[in-house]
């Protein structure tokens, strides 16, 4: 008899990869598709913390989703790539609208792709030191940015562990 504790099937993860990689690059067509013509003003700050509403949503809506899980290993996986992509996202579009609407934001213009990759190397803390926030208001985003990130792999992990743990005891019998 097969040992439940092996962990998920091959099947599975197969399945958990294609998934993610599905919605991660469903949302960055996204990002790229869809028209982002305001301007950045108090309703595009709106936008902004309403799509911080959302990721947090998202994410408390996984940590349910990976304890009810039969695989919640593969759901942190999957639901940590989405809900950082979409982070990332978020970042990405607000300094978009910023620099179209106040030019001189960053240290230099700043296309689309140009603003998911300074929204990448903020969230990572890699910071090339290529594109740099110079307004008082791409500063104030971007440490939104650096904070979230940290908060993101300190406090959130270890709730997605918890999770994953708390999944895991109520499949097994042995620890009820």
């Amino acid at each position: 008899m097969a040992d439940d504790h092996t962990g998920p099937g091959r099947r599975a993860t197969l399945l958990a990869v294609a998934r993610s990689i599905g919605m991660e690059s469903g949302l960055v067509v996204a990002y790229y598709l869809l028209p982002v013509d305001a301007s950045f003003d108090g309703g595009t700050v709106a936008g902004l913390v309403l799509g911080l509403i959302a990721v947090t949503a998202l994410f408390v809506w996984t940590l349910r989703a990976i304890v009810r899980s039969p695989h919640p290993q593969l759901r942190a996986a999957e639901s940590l790539a989405a809900v950082v992509t979409l982070l990332v996202l978020v970042f990405a579009s607000s300094y978009f609208l910023l620099e179209r609407s106040a030019p001189g934001s960053f240290t230099e213009p700043l296309t689309r792709t140009d603003t998911l990759y300074f929204a990448l190397t903020v969230f990572s803390t890699v910071g090339f030191g290529d594109i740099t926030a110079r307004t008082d208001t791409a500063r104030v985003m971007t440490m939104i940015l650096m904070a979230g990130g940290i908060l993101l792999v300190g406090v959130a992990v270890r709730m997605v562990v918890s999770a994953v743990r708390a999944g895991l005891r109520q499949r097994d019998p042995k620890d009820r």
